[in-house]
């Protein structure tokens, strides 16, 4: 079984940056892509940011320029660094895991990211 921990969420304030991690434990195949979605209510979860094992990252336009996704293999921990945040940016920001060798997604259970004065 997976697990995805997630930590980092909170409060700051516009132009403020936060760091979110996650940790995934279990039967965590090498060869995976990890990442980070977010959702507001009433809308889609959509994608902000996701990285291979191998080190490819992938960005939303909203993210690109302001976020930046890395991972530690040795830890199966993936982070996104949030910079220049924007009141546009509060949403429940879940951690993705998808394993790519037998086609299964794992999903954190979402942290809160809030920004506003």
């Amino acid at each position: 079984q997976v697990q995805l921990v997630e930590s980092g969420g909170g409060l700051v304030q516009p132009g403020g940056s936060l760091r979110l991690s996650c940790a995934a434990s279990g039967s965590v195949f090498s060869v995976n892509t990890m990442g980070w979605y977010r959702q507001v209510p009433g809308s889609q979860r959509e994608l902000v940011a996701e990285i291979t094992s191998g080190g490819a990252a992938n960005y939303a336009d909203s993210a690109t320029g302001r976020f930046t996704i890395s991972r530690d293999n040795a830890k199966n921990t993936v982070y996104l660094q949030m910079n220049s945040l924007k009141p546009e940016d509060t949403a429940v920001y879940y951690c993705n895991l998808d394993l790519i060798p037998i086609g299964k997604v794992y999903w954190g259970q979402g942290t809160q990211v809030t920004v506003s004065s």
